[in-house]
């Protein structure tokens, strides 16, 4: 029976995994946990390929309670029931190990079902999600759980497992002769996932050429099969969420390399729609009246990417970013509108006054004299007279930046106010 390689080389104890040296060193709380014997309700966060359902695997070996596994994505509220209907059976005298893989694919009412027996300790609840746990699960699995996270492996590290691989497929489908680099650009283009790493390899040697008794493993061909394995993305996961962010905060930060870079990773896993909308979101937050015309040059850049469409759209959007990051800041703007939403949602939203009201909503034979004073008849076209409610005299949203822009106004309004 066909059996995967990525399977067939997974560690079998810890000192077998690769990677997470801060948790599985040698005096790793991970590692002393598991030792010790008495496992506690964990959750493991990390990317895929990062050794969540290994290190599952191999506490479940060193348990003697009866291991069950779920996977989120296809399982149940009756496949919790089966489970749960197991506890103080002859079948189950030391309790269960449920190892819940995908946990953030849960709903609510499905982690609650769980709470009583991972309470009561019936349940050892070994939970794998790729998600940030505070976002994903349900607080009370939270509280009652011990969150470890797996990180990123590094290309070094990939490559050991890489090279396990090899003896390995060498004796399934022969001795291999491979250019060199071969291995580590697999390693290298697996973005820390060394599932993608022994599944690219095992390709290789499935499609490999066979010349004077080896096959031959080439770089062109390890290019091809790997190249998309670069870089972990999900639109609606964590990776997004923090290459946006990290666009965003180099915009802010003014690191023209950093935000060009951080755009060539969303472009390169095709999300040309998240990166237009974090630069011109940028343009009003970060560089706002400092620079003015920004918005309407990265809203030309932004229409031009779009209908271009990628590669070239990459080309407006890269003068965009360099634009915005090389501009002047200030985020006068974002304080100034925040401030004025935080008073509307606190209920400080009185009676507009009579002089600003619409002088066509009085009846007819009922009209009331408006008192409203057109600015423009008036030197410098400006008048003093009440625009806010009665209740908000006197607040202040707008505050001038330090810039030649702001300051330059702020200068024209007080020689006429």
């Amino acid at each position: 029976m066909y059996r995967p390689l990525a399977d067939e080389i997974r560690p079998q104890n810890l000192d077998e995994v690769f990677g997470q040296q801060h948790i599985l060193g040698e005096n790793g709380l991970l590692r002393r946990i598991i030792k010790s014997g008495d496992i506690p309700n964990m959750i493991f966060y990390g990317p895929s390929g990062s050794g969540k359902t290994t290190v599952a695997n191999i506490i479940a070996k060193e348990t003697n309670r009866q291991l069950r596994r779920l996977n989120a994505t296809t399982a149940s509220l009756s496949d919790i029931k089966d489970i749960i209907a197991e506890l103080d059976t002859f079948l189950t005298p030391n309790g269960i190990l449920l190892y819940l893989d995908e946990i953030q694919y849960f709903n609510k009412k499905q982690q609650q079902s769980l709470l009583e027996f991972i309470e009561n300790g019936k349940i050892t609840l070994i939970a794998s999600t790729t998600e940030n746990p505070y976002f994903y699960i349900y607080n009370a699995v939270l509280s009652r759980s011990t969150v470890f996270e797996f990180k990123e492996l590094k290309t070094d590290d990939v490559l050991k497992a890489v090279m396990r691989a090899v003896s390995i497929a060498e004796e399934r489908y022969g001795k291999a002769q491979a250019e060199d680099g071969v291995y580590r650009l697999i390693a290298a283009n697996s973005g820390g996932d060394v599932r993608k790493a022994i599944n690219a390899l095992e390709l290789l040697f499935k499609a490999a050429e066979r010349k004077d008794g080896y096959l031959q493993i080439k770089m062109d061909d390890a290019g091809i099969v790997s190249q998309k394995n670069a870089m972990h993305y999900d639109k609606d996961g964590d990776q997004h969420f923090d290459a946006v962010s990290a666009l965003m905060k180099s915009l802010r930060g003014s690191d023209t390399d950093a935000a060009l870079h951080y755009l060539a990773r969303l472009l390169n896993a095709g999300d040309l729609p998240g990166a237009c909308r974090r630069i011109l979101c940028s343009a009003s937050e970060d560089i706002g009246m400092a620079y003015p015309q920004a918005a309407a040059i990265v809203k030309a850049c932004v229409d031009s990417a779009l209908q271009l469409g990628l590669p070239e759209g990459r080309l407006p959007l890269a003068q965009a970013v360099i634009l915005l990051a090389t501009a002047p800041k200030s985020n006068s703007v974002v304080m100034a509108i925040d401030k004025a939403m935080a008073d509307v949602k606190a209920g400080k939203a009185g009676p507009i006054p009579r002089e600003l009201q619409n002088v066509h909503a009085d009846g007819a034979g009922f009209e009331r004299d408006q008192g409203y004073k057109y600015p423009h008849n008036f030197p410098g076209h400006w008048v003093r007279q009440q625009y806010l409610p009665d209740n908000l005299v006197g607040a202040k949203y707008y505050e001038y930046g330090d810039n030649k822009m702001e300051q330059a106004a702020k200068k024209y309004w007080d020689g006429i106010k």
